[in-house]
């Protein structure tokens, strides 16, 4: 092909050239460690940039900044910016990124920072005078951070910095493996929860909140869905401290209002942080099979309306303490072991039986496997609402939806699994079609007719719902009943159509045939070689 004929290379993404970059300059410090510094520094770039950006407006006096001083605290208070002393900023750090002391310049912006800043008080990471980590590299990553978002003028630097501090986020949580499960849920997990939920308005609430990933695509969907960020609040905590800085972090470079994510080393069953919310929405991924829960501190606990959780398992715990902080109409989604389906130990049979008869439990679906970082231990998700009768909704108080997505989701690498966006909306659209009212045109139809989902496979066609054979089934409380309470999807969707057609005296005929050539090959083989050795033995 001519030279000037070539198509053009296909360059990646800025944030994964960044992040390789960023990664090079990693050299041998664990990426645990490492985390904080590079997310810190892109930390401080975002908030210095909004700083800049009204200092220069409150310097040139136009307007309603006429008068005003631009080194004065209350001016960026009111307009929700933080106010960051001159040696924090972030043009001061870049001139000095050379120098051997860059290490402790950083840190002393940190401390500046948390100091005239009160929310950000223990929040900031001060580890960048640490002998391993090099003035060169560190030199090197303020150089690298200084140049996001140039090649994106059209687009807002935080928002771009929002981006890839996310991004980062994951990659890190990949580079930690099980560590970095315990702060970050996979973004797709994510994107479903929201997506099924759809929060777009009142409390969204997540009592093991990691690093902030359930508020900040709250917030994404509402700003999906042409939305008002301010129609909806949030609440969460963590007892990780080190995780809650993350999360801290993270929703501060969002813009979202983080007052109400709290840190408590009890957590949340010792010592709930939101005794008194009643949220509209729970969101979360609790650590799975606790067995360090407290739960024997806990029996009375006026939490356990459906029955006292076992001591040696929380799983249970946690589905309580969900319901309790749900609003009279609220709905929750979360993640938990796939054994939450079935397990009958200590009594979670008898509160899962509970949880049914009392009309709680609204949706389940398998998971593939090795979606999470952090375990190998199957999971499904849990979707609760409190009131399956109204909410603009049609009655589904006697049914049960279940999902199985065990074939969806594609590798990512040898170990981890993603599902995609039509993934995503294949099993959204399915939910949403069988919460919503069937449209006139189905009347007359049995179960099991219909539209069709799409051809591209993204869900239920129409908007009209549909068992579908092996992924989707709609059962009565009576059948669940019949299946002594057992939650897993797999009794109820059964078979694809494909694999329940399968003739088992068509196989059997064939692989007998195959294995009848099998022995004819090696019967013949052996021959050929008992000739050769007769004849080497002659000779």
């Amino acid at each position: 092909m001519p030279k000037d004929k070539q198509l053009p290379e296909k360059t990646e993404p800025m944030e994964k050239q960044l992040w390789k970059a960023a990664d090079k300059l990693r050299k041998n410090i664990d990426a645990a460690e490492y985390k904080h510094v590079v997310l810190g520094l892109i930390f401080l770039k975002y908030i210095s940039g909004a700083f800049e950006e009204l200092y220069e407006k409150l310097k040139t006096g136009k307007g309603e900044y006429k008068g005003a001083d631009p080194e004065d605290k209350d001016e960026y208070k009111a307009e929700n910016v933080f106010f960051v002393p001159e040696k924090a900023r972030w043009a001061y750090l870049k001139s000095r990124a050379k120098l051997p002391g860059i290490g402790r310049d950083v840190d002393i912006a940190m401390e500046a920072l948390e100091k005239e800043n009160p929310s950000l008080k223990d929040v900031l990471p001060k580890v960048y005078a640490r002998g391993n980590l090099d003035p060169v590299n560190l030199g090197g990553l303020i150089d690298l951070i200084s140049n996001i978002a140039i090649d994106r003028a059209k687009e807002r630097s935080a928002d771009m910095l929002g981006h890839v501090f996310e991004y980062f986020l994951g990659e890190f949580a990949l580079a930690e493996g099980k560590k970095g499960g315990q702060f970050y849920t996979p973004r797709s997990v994510v994107e479903l929860l929201v997506e099924m939920l759809e929060p777009d308005k009142g409390r969204v609430y997540d009592p093991c909140c990691g690093s902030g990933g359930m508020f900040v695509q709250s917030e994404k969907f509402i700003q999906n869905h042409k939305g008002r960020l301010n129609d909806i609040s949030i609440y969460g905590q963590e007892s990780n401290q080190t995780t809650w800085r993350l999360a801290k972090m993270n929703l501060a470079i969002r813009g979202i209002d983080s007052s109400q994510v709290k840190w408590n080393n009890e957590g949340s069953f010792l010592n709930d942080a939101h005794k008194d919310l009643k949220a509209d929405f729970v969101i979360a991924n609790p650590p799975f099979n606790d067995s360090d829960w407290s739960g024997e501190l806990l029996r009375g606990d006026g939490r356990w309306k459906y029955g006292a959780p076992p001591p040696g398992n929380a799983n249970y715990a946690w589905i309580q303490h969900f319901l309790y902080h749900l609003t009279p109409s609220g709905t929750a989604g979360f993640v938990l072991a796939k054994g939450s389906l079935t397990s009958k130990s200590s009594g979670e049979g008898d509160i899962r039986k509970s949880l049914i008869e009392a009309r709680l439990v609204d949706c389940i679906i398998n998971l593939p496997a090795k979606l999470f970082l952090n375990t190998q231990i199957p999971a499904c998700l849990w979707f609760l609402s409190r009131n399956k009768s109204n909410g603009g909704y049609r009655n589904r108080t006697d049914e049960i939806l279940f999902i199985d997505a065990r074939n969806l989701g594609h590798l990512i690498n040898r170990r981890t699994k993603e599902f995609s966006r039509d993934d995503i909306q294949k099993i959204t659209d399915t939910y949403h079609a069988w919460r919503k009212p069937k449209k006139p045109s189905s009347a007359g139809k049995r179960k099991g007719e219909g539209v069709e989902p799409s051809p591209s496979g993204r869900g239920q066609g129409e908007g009209i719902y549909i068992d579908i054979k092996g992924f989707c089934n709609s059962a009565p409380i009576d059948r669940v009943k019949e299946l002594d309470y057992v939650l897993t999807p797999g009794r109820y969707v059964g078979l694809p159509d494909e694999e329940d057609d399968f003739d088992f005296k068509e196989r059997f005929t064939t692989l007998k045939a195959e294995f009848e050539q099998q022995i004819k090959e090696e019967e013949k083989l052996n021959r050929v070689i008992l000739e050769n050795l007769a004849k080497v033995k002659f000779k």
